[in-house]
């Protein structure tokens, strides 16, 4: 005599949602399990088509172009420059008396040295 491997369900446990759907998914598998997971994957697209369009619209209000008008005023609050008094300013300074300084490590980072 053998036993059969299927695990024996009493008539009480028979009548509950979990048993009535396993037993509805082992005929149609595809109703049940796949077109609920198909729906959720389509329709989460178009859910989330308005908000990644919210996104980017916030996104382009932060970062747009300047007027010509607004270009104008921004250089006005910067230093004048001019070349020849930059070139002697840097010639001036003194570029041959200098130290190399070691920069400090993080512990257990490589110091470089072999």
């Amino acid at each position: 005599m053998s036993f059969g491997s299927r695990k024996f369900r009493g008539s009480a446990e028979s009548n509950t949602f979990g048993a009535r759907y396993r037993a509805m998914m082992a005929k149609r598998p595809f109703l049940l399990f796949g077109l609920p997971f198909l729906t959720v994957i389509i329709g989460g697209s178009f859910v989330l088509t308005p908000a990644t369009a919210i996104r980017y619209e916030r996104h382009d209000r932060k970062v747009r172009t300047m007027t010509r008008d607004e270009e104008l005023g921004i250089g006005q609050q910067r230093r004048k420059v001019d070349m020849k008094e930059e070139y002697y300013r840097l010639a001036a300074k003194d570029l041959d008396d200098w130290e190399q300084k070691r920069v400090k490590r993080f512990k257990g980072e490589s110091d470089g040295i072999l």
